[in-house]
């Protein structure tokens, strides 16, 4: 019997079917070879939980930087203040108009090797108020009068008092500085 389009059709019909049904019946053969636990996925799980562990760690306490020693108001005299210039880890301070700031804080402008070294431990309101930065704006006899500043005109008075005021607002009076041989020199020895 000589077979048709239709026969053919039909009997293509009935293998797909029974290759349909035996399909399935059986596992597919991707998930028997696929286990778990292979090499590559443990490395992704490691690194999964490493992320994981760096992200919810507890951080460490924040240290705190170690306060500076407390700062006492004291009375200086030129010699007693000349120490205090930067050298062997000593606090920087410089004195204008009576005042002693500590310029600590600056150290690079006022300390060993800046451009403002000459005033470290010293009353700078001489050189401050000329613009001068030079040796011989500083007094050289320590153990006599301060300076009073009487022969400065207004411009250079104008141009210390704008110094006064920036140290005044930036860096903390830590004492006053007063002649060798006064009474609150005396005084401030005895305490």
């Amino acid at each position: 019997m000589a077979e048709g389009p239709l026969c053919r059709a039909l009997s293509l019909i009935r293998r797909l079917a029974a290759h349909k049904a035996t399909e399935q019946t059986s596992t597919p053969l991707a998930a028997e070879a696929m286990p778990v636990f292979t090499p590559i996925n443990l490395v992704l799980l490691s690194l999964l939980g490493f992320l994981i562990y760096t992200r919810l760690r507890p951080s460490p306490p924040a240290v705190l930087p170690k306060a500076p020693p407390p700062t006492v108001f004291r009375t200086f005299t030129p010699p007693t203040l000349l120490p205090y210039n930067g050298l062997n880890n000593m606090p920087v301070y410089l004195a204008v108009r009576g005042k002693i700031f500590d310029v600590t804080s600056g150290r690079n402008f006022y300390g060993p090797g800046g451009p403002y070294a000459n005033f470290a431990g010293r009353d700078a309101s001489r050189g401050l108020a000329c613009g001068s930065f030079d040796e011989d704006m500083l007094t050289n006899d320590l153990e006599g009068p301060l300076d009073t500043l009487s022969d400065l005109g207004p411009e250079e008075m104008d141009a210390l008092q704008g110094w006064e005021e920036r140290f005044n607002e930036k860096y903390l009076v830590v004492g006053e500085l007063v002649p060798v041989g006064s009474e609150k020199a005396r005084t401030a020895e005895a305490a």
